[in-house]
């Protein structure tokens, strides 16, 4: 662990971008729970609460190629602090969605909020080799995702309790100050001024952003085992949609814990990211490359299974148990497939490969959102949970398949420090 607190101390870009994303994914775990908590006070229905995360992720389809072109062309921190401050106003805004007859607010706001997160999140991962290289980037990268999910489980929990407590008003305008401490601490990122910039010439007119974006995908392609790391997201998004449902049913319906009970699952869903994380930063060094791909399999195998006994269990400790060892696994993936990701994409194409990978997720989520949306009025939350546990378990079959038959090879050359500056 001191390599992932070394960093802060040594690192000042790292500390203020860490900063900013412990400020900044609080303060959305806040929100994610007061929206849904409120969907579920005004309405009762799980629907509902499907059509919000379905209003969020439809956005997601066009901002993500879009956002990866820009984070490619121009000054990725300035669209970064621009995303930031768009979301302030937006976060603010969901206090005209509080009464129950502008629950239609929620839609809108949800969409709009989604549309302009991924300039961010995929220019923070763009940024990462740039303000963390050699032995670091593989601290940083942990160390991000365990802040996220760190945030996710704090913020959950006290988001529940607060809003509880406090009501709706207070969660919503402390998400938009999150977003403007982040936009600061954005702005206060340097690199050595020695470095060259392409970016500083380009403009919107001079951009093509469909031949660009193509060109991307055509890199991925290129590529099998990053092509691989993108389309496993899709596979664990067949269920993954769904699984961001029933958070709120089961709090909500199953235990009847009302919003505290909400904050609660997604808290236990954090803890066990947040003990993945830590397992893969200690597993990563001594993995060769054919020892990531099986870990992958299993990886996925364990969420999978875990999920479904989640669904069954018959009490809430049990379920926050199993929904907790669910998303160790899925911490495992995830900070492994982001480190190849890290290891070995060209500077070029960071922002549109992290763009494309995440529209991709969010598409495939819309289609298990909605699916469990419709059936939530139909079939119990048990039933939606055993089914998106094995939707996602069947990615480690897919995986396992393509390592077998040396579709997964490890690329030729790792990706080279870049010669231009990401951030000035």
């Amino acid at each position: 662990m001191s390599s992932l607190t070394g960093i802060l101390r040594s690192n000042r870009n790292f500390r203020y971008a860490w900063i900013g994303q412990v400020i900044s994914e609080v303060g959305d775990n806040y929100n994610n729970v007061a929206v849904f908590a409120l969907a579920m006070a005004n309405t009762g229905s799980g629907l509902v609460v499907a059509g919000i995360l379905i209003a969020r992720a439809v956005p997601m389809m066009f901002a993500g190629p879009l956002a990866g072109v820009l984070l490619d062309r121009m000054d990725r921190r300035k669209i970064m602090i621009a995303s930031d401050l768009v979301r302030a106003c937006i976060a603010l805004a969901f206090l005209l969605g509080i009464p129950a007859s502008r629950t239609w607010l929620l839609y809108i706001l949800s969409g709009m909020l989604m549309f302009a997160s991924p300039f961010f999140t995929a220019g923070r991962s763009a940024i990462m080799p740039s303000i963390a290289s050699g032995p670091e980037l593989q601290s940083a990268n942990a160390l991000t995702q365990m802040t996220r999910w760190t945030s996710q489980a704090v913020g959950s929990l006290i988001g529940g309790a607060w809003i509880a407590g406090f009501g709706y008003e207070t969660a919503f305008v402390l998400n938009a100050c999150s977003f403007l401490a982040s936009a600061w601490c954005i702005w206060q990122l340097r690199l050595p001024p020695d470095a060259s910039t392409r970016r500083g010439n380009v403009t919107l007119r001079s951009l093509a952003p469909w031949h660009d974006y193509t060109a991307g995908l055509r890199y991925m392609r290129g590529t099998p085992l990053i092509f691989g790391i993108g389309l496993i997201s899709v596979g664990w998004a067949t269920g993954g949609g769904a699984a961001q449902i029933l958070f709120s049913l089961f709090g909500e319906v199953v235990f009847q814990r009302g919003p505290a009970g909400i904050g609660i699952v997604w808290a236990a869903a954090g803890v066990g990211l947040v003990i993945g994380a830590v397992v893969a930063h200690r597993l990563s060094p001594r993995l060769s490359h054919e020892g990531f791909k099986r870990t992958i399999s299993i990886a996925y195998v364990i969420h999978g299974g875990s999920y479904v006994l989640f669904a069954l269990s018959p009490t809430f400790n049990m379920a926050l148990f199993w929904i907790g060892m669910s998303r160790a696994a899925m911490g495992v993936s995830n900070v492994l497939n982001t480190g190849q990701l890290l290891r070995y994409v060209s500077n070029d194409y960071r922002g549109r490969v992290f763009s494309t990978v995440e529209s991709w997720s969010w598409t495939m989520m819309i289609l298990s959102m909605a699916a469990a949306g419709v059936a939530s009025e139909h079939v119990s939350p048990r039933v939606i949970g055993v089914w998106s546990g094995i939707f996602s378990s069947t990615t480690a079959v897919w995986w396992a398949w393509a390592n077998w038959t040396g579709r997964l090879p490890k690329p030729g050359h790792e990706r080279k420090e870049p010669d231009t500056v990401e951030v000035r």
